[in-house]
């Protein structure tokens, strides 16, 4: 939602993004609560998200597949070992944070903020907006190039 609000507000309606989770046990259920009520808290938009897995066939359909902590990027990593491509694949995984400027080098995952209070989330949508805008810069180099 925060970066799709970012390429629309940048005109890049054509841009396509989407989510998807490395396991299966969310698939179908919307997010969570206080992640929607802090989404909304901030002005973005507040529809239904029906979460999904990522599958090895994924990497084929997309440029950039954009995780948010070092666990996901061995997750992936060996997801693309199954894919058509496997080094392709494999080329396409980023860290979110690595688009953050102001981002630790040595930390660079989001925040997990599911087993702690509100502020947890407040905190993981402004580590997503800060990687967001060069995240965006990223997407928008590639698109004039």
């Amino acid at each position: 939602m925060v970066f799709g609000a970012l390429l629309r507000d940048a005109g890049l309606d054509d841009v396509f993004v989407d989510s998807a989770g490395t396991g299966d046990w969310h698939v179908g259920d919307d997010m969570d609560r206080r992640a929607r009520a802090t989404l909304v808290a901030h002005g973005y938009d507040h529809s239904r998200h029906e979460a999904k897995q990522f599958t090895p066939a994924d990497f084929a359909s997309r440029d950039l597949v954009v995780a948010l902590d070092a666990g996901h990027v061995r997750q992936l990593q060996e997801l693309a070992s199954w894919a058509d491509e496997p080094d392709e694949a494999r080329a396409k995984i980023v860290l979110l944070r690595s688009f953050d400027p102001d981002a630790d080098p040595a930390d660079l995952d989001v925040a997990d903020p599911y087993y702690g209070g509100p502020d947890g989330f407040v905190e993981v949508l402004q580590q997503i907006e800060r990687a967001g805008a060069g995240l965006l810069d990223h997407v928008r180099a590639g698109v004039t190039d």
